[in-house]
């Protein structure tokens, strides 16, 4: 049955699957489904559906790179951080951003291994432009058979008054990206290709987590226990609490839970981290035969839980339809999620990760894999005040010759407006406080502070 909406995905060339895959999650908007998973129906993730990684780290093998194609989710354009451009060209450590340090990491690897490792990114149409402009720097990247990108689909964003089409004078702003979730369908131009040319799983992880490096011990244990689809997770700690974690349901199949799929009175347990004790890093291996399986099985729609996600634009409420790639992991039979270190998760979400990356709290390892210092086993808790932090420009305006020291550094909260210059070191917790602008170089700072 032809919609306003269907018109519109088709007047602007999005595939027949595309449409039909959107029709059917608004379907379900329309009948009043929310993509809710309550609490009823889930339950912690038993020990058979967990994997720990000093168990299979043993199993690395060099052979398995020419068989691993690496995938960055590079869609993002960070705007909760001021940004109007691919967060990915961030600076994020010394002069390099993102893009160059991913670059670096598979580079270095092709010359460590001797292998020709595949690198390709999942753009938006948003930072596709940007993005591909920017890694011209790396020509070699580009030297590869397969392309180094390809762009995620676009969903049109729906009016909550009446469920219709959101209309804007300024185009871009009526379509929305579909979550990560798009993976399986944007790739699909690709996959045969893919596996043809010997690729057989895919390491996917978010182009803003510099500790998601290949390791070459996950897609050889999955080699030899026919894993389709594993899931990194990570131990829980308080600032995870509001992020997506892993259950099971009734039948003991593995499922990815977000807070926007949560009824409001399940949110006291879903945040209870010694309950639901692993969050999602998003790093993610998947079988691409079991895929490509998954998506004939399915004639072409790789239907997941739904994420319904109200936004306001121009004033206009609106909901923007999407889902996540992880809760594919309740598709896959013998799915399985492995328990990993924390340095496999170093993202990027708001400027206080960015501060705290910054600093000489994390290095860059032989590998340009973002990694604590030595010696360090946790990386310290940094809140800045959202007022004059918030935004990278007021970030760097207040940072002018880069971060403090925060080696000795275990929690630092900034509220008011500070102005760090040279050789600041903070020690311990330090809570600092400023009533008027002030600024401070040449200092220790331990305790609680008020400068100014």
């Amino acid at each position: 049955m032809s919609t306003p909406f269907n018109k519109l995905m088709i007047k602007e060339g999005m595939k027949d699957e595309v449409v039909q895959i959107f029709s059917s999650y608004y379907n379900q908007l329309k009948k009043g489904e929310k993509g809710f998973i309550p609490e009823t129906t889930v339950k912690p993730p038993s020990s058979q559906n967990l994997v720990e990684y000093e168990s299979i780290k043993g199993m690395a093998n060099s052979q398995m790179l020419k068989s691993t194609v690496m995938i960055k989710l590079n869609g993002g354009l960070g705007t909760s951080m001021g940004l109007s451009k691919a967060k990915s060209l961030l600076p994020v450590k010394g002069n390099m951003n993102f893009l160059d340090i991913i670059s670096r990491q598979v580079l270095t690897l092709r010359a460590v291994s001797g292998y020709d490792v595949l690198l390709m990114f999942m753009n938006s149409f948003s930072t596709e432009t940007d993005t591909l402009k920017y890694l011209e720097k790396y020509p070699d990247l580009a030297k590869q058979e397969l392309p180094l990108s390809f762009v995620q689909n676009k969903f049109p964003r729906i009016r909550q008054d009446n469920l219709q089409p959101f209309e804007s004078a300024d185009k871009a702003l009526m379509w929305n990206p579909p979550g990560h979730g798009d993976l399986y369908t944007a790739i699909q131009p690709l996959l045969e290709k893919l596996i043809s040319s010997g690729y057989r799983y895919a390491f996917v992880s978010n182009a803003d987590n510099l500790g998601a490096t290949v390791d070459t011990a996950i897609p050889a244990y999955m080699q030899s226990a026919n894993i389709p689809f594993l899931m990194e997770v990570c131990p829980r700690s308080p600032m995870d609490k509001k992020g997506g974690h892993l259950c099971e349901d009734t039948s003991g199949q593995l499922l990815l839970r977000e807070i926007a799929q949560c009824p409001e009175k399940d949110l006291a347990r879903f945040q209870d981290i010694d309950y639901y004790k692993y969050f999602n890093t998003n790093n993610l291996w998947i079988d691409l035969k079991a895929l490509e399986w998954q998506i004939i099985s399915s004639e072409g729609l790789m239907l997941l839980p739904l994420i319904v996600n109200p936004k306001v634009v121009e004033g206009t409420s609106v909901y923007q339809l999407e889902t996540a790639m992880g809760s594919a992991i309740s598709i896959f039979s013998n799915a399985k999620a492995l328990i990993v270190p924390r340095m496999r998760f170093a993202p990027v979400k708001k400027t206080n990760d960015l501060l705290s990356i910054w600093s000489d709290a994390y290095e860059l390892n032989d590998q340009y894999q973002i990694a604590l210092k030595r010696g360090l086993d946790k990386a310290p808790l940094v809140e800045l005040d959202e007022r004059f932090y918030g935004k990278i420009d007021s970030l760097q305006g207040h940072f002018p010759q880069g971060a403090p020291s925060l080696t000795g550094c275990k929690e630092l909260r900034i509220c008011g407006d500070i102005t760090f210059y040279d050789y600041v070191i903070c020690e311990g917790i330090v809570n600092l406080y400023a009533k008027n602008p002030v600024s401070v170089s040449n200092k220790l700072l331990t305790g609680n502070m008020e400068l100014g």
